[in-house]
């Protein structure tokens, strides 16, 4: 293609070499900037029109990104970066946009200065793997046990930055209970904490303080119909993917009927056949019918004269998790090898009850003591929806932080710390090498320090002030043996001051900073490679003669 493009007849636009670069870079910059300002504890957040007009408040950097419509290649490059980070971690989505971004800038710089990419490349990948092996083996502290307390402090400090962040004492607690509820040990020994199991509910109205965590998985629908019961216990439940109504021809069929009175008894078998199949679900034991489609109103009579509770239109998601919670199996058809219809009551799933529950002014199917793994539902109350969205899209970083502090049992400070420690040791690092990396690993461990530079900007606070005091207590921690407790200096941004943010517990789990490194290294070293690009137009004239 490089080739075709150099050619004067074909269509297109080729640019190479340090225009490219700096376009690059600037596009990066670009979006590195949209996101910079909603780091933090104090950081600010972002509103988002849609084309149709949908509204969404946020400052959670991945869902800022997915939102905005990025053009230029190299940008969208970090925005897949964020949505890796949402899903590897769950949280630091913004930190690593940020930290790829100056990356890529200081990598520019160098290359302006004659400093060959390849080097700047292997620079900035012994940086990365000398940064991780520090953080493991230097900042990170396991948490013996994991007490309740150092997991509530992983929660706030995910949650600081967030809309809840005035209620974190209280929403902190209810995430970590959440967690701690779904624990399994699956088939290696291993313990998991699957935080899928944990549904999310939002309704309208009274305050985020009136959130609360009910034992169960929740389905936000009612019973199908009034006459049903309220409450079964024990629950067997079978999950069905298909229509529990009168049964139609498919399109296409032709039934050329002679008889009038045939066409009565077709009519009948038509009803008949949906009865059957409701009485071998409630033969097999069924006395719970979740279906993903509809069930009309004769289907329901048979229900409710079995004293069964039937819900329809259940979403595939909650249908996925109410089957793996409770170990049913979810039925798409009930035809089997002989083409016979059959419902076997080992597919039906079991739990201790299954009630109908009124929260706001919605009714809940709650499924409760499910057999396989325990299921819990959040249920967020706020006053409208924007809110509503933006609790729960910090309960989802919070969760996820929890969850990976529980899974990696380490954890390092935050507000700034092991990215001031890092840089530190780089910079030192960066001396002692001969080598042309001696240029980049210092320009990334410069880098780092992004990350306390923009929380204390945010924080309406002296940056360059603030960075070198934080800077001169990690040299002191790195080269006095007496002061190693000073390695989890931080920020303290509400003061404006540097503390020890292990002891204020502002933590978070180390896996969280260990890819974020990783991944901003990675991001950056993509778009560094770049130095030429072809941009081909569309050739109208083919189009034309066809």
């Amino acid at each position: 293609m490089a080739i075709a493009a150099q050619t004067p007849d074909i269509l297109g636009e080729r640019q190479s070499g340090q225009d490219v670069r700096t376009q690059n870079v600037v596009a990066c910059q670009a979006v590195a900037n949209i996101v910079k300002s909603s780091l933090g504890p104090v950081g600010l957040d972002k509103m988002l029109v849609d084309d149709i007009g949908d509204v969404t408040i946020t400052n959670d950097g991945a869902t800022i990104l997915k939102m905005l419509e990025v053009e230029h290649p190299a940008a969208k490059v970090l925005v897949e970066l964020a949505e890796l980070q949402d899903r590897e971690v769950g949280d630091g989505t913004t930190s690593v946009v940020i930290i790829a971004a100056e990356l890529l800038k200081r990598a520019n710089d160098l290359v302006r200065n004659k400093i060959h990419p390849t080097s700047i490349i292997s620079g900035y990948r012994l940086a990365m793997r000398e940064a991780c092996k520090y953080v493991e083996e230097k900042l990170s502290m396991k948490v013996e046990k994991l007490g309740k307390d150092s997991l509530v402090n992983c929660a706030k400090t995910s949650m600081s930055s967030k809309l809840i962040a005035g209620d974190s004492d209280f929403f902190a607690n209810l995430v970590v209970d959440a967690v701690q509820a779904v624990k399994m040990t699956n088939a290696r020994g291993e313990i998991k904490y699957p935080i899928k199991s944990i549904n999310i509910l939002k309704a309208h109205g009274k305050s985020a303080r009136d959130s609360c965590l009910l034992n169960g998985y929740a389905l936000n629908t009612g019973r199908a119909a009034q006459g049903m019961p309220m409450r079964v216990a024990p629950a067997r439940i079978a999950c069905l993917d298909f229509n529990l109504q009168k049964t139609k021809m498919q399109l296409g069929v032709q039934v050329l009927v002679t008889d009038p009175r045939e066409l009565e008894r077709i009519r009948q078998r038509e009803a008949d056949m949906t009865k059957e199949r409701i009485e071998k679900l409630l033969k097999a034991g069924a006395n719970v019918v979740l279906t993903t489609k509809g069930i009309d109103d004769m289907a329901l009579k048979y229900f409710v004269e079995a004293g069964a509770i039937a819900v329809r239109r259940v979403r595939k998601e909650d249908m996925r998790h109410v089957a793996k919670a409770t170990g049913a199996t979810l039925v798409s058809t009930f035809a089997d090898m002989e083409g016979e219809e059959t419902f076997d009551s080992s597919l039906l799933g079991q739990a201790e009850e299954v009630v109908e529950e009124r929260i706001a002014d919605d009714d809940v199917i709650m499924i409760k003591g499910t057999k396989t793994t325990s299921a819990v539902s959040l249920i967020l109350r706020g006053a409208n929806d924007y809110m509503l969205d933006e609790m729960e899209r910090a309960l989802h970083d919070a969760l996820c932080i929890v969850k990976r502090t529980l899974e990696s049992n380490t954890v390092v400070a935050g507000g700034g710390a092991v990215e001031a420690a890092l840089s530190v040791h780089l910079e030192y690092l960066a001396t002692t090498l001969g080598s042309r990396e001696q240029l980049a690993i210092a320009e990334f461990a410069e880098s780092l320090l992004i990350i306390p530079k923009v929380l204390a900007v945010n924080a309406a606070k002296d940056a360059t002030e603030l960075a070198a005091k934080l800077r001169a207590y990690h040299h002191t921690a790195q080269t006095k043996a007496d002061k190693k407790h000073l390695s989890s200096m931080g920020l303290d941004l509400s003061k404006g001051t540097i503390r020890n943010n292990l002891e204020a517990g502002v933590i978070e789990p180390a896996m969280s900073k260990i890819k974020i490194i990783q991944f901003a290294t990675e991001a950056a070293i993509t778009i560094l490679r770049i130095d030429d690009m072809i941009k081909l137009v569309k050739d109208e004239t083919q189009n034309e003669e066809e």
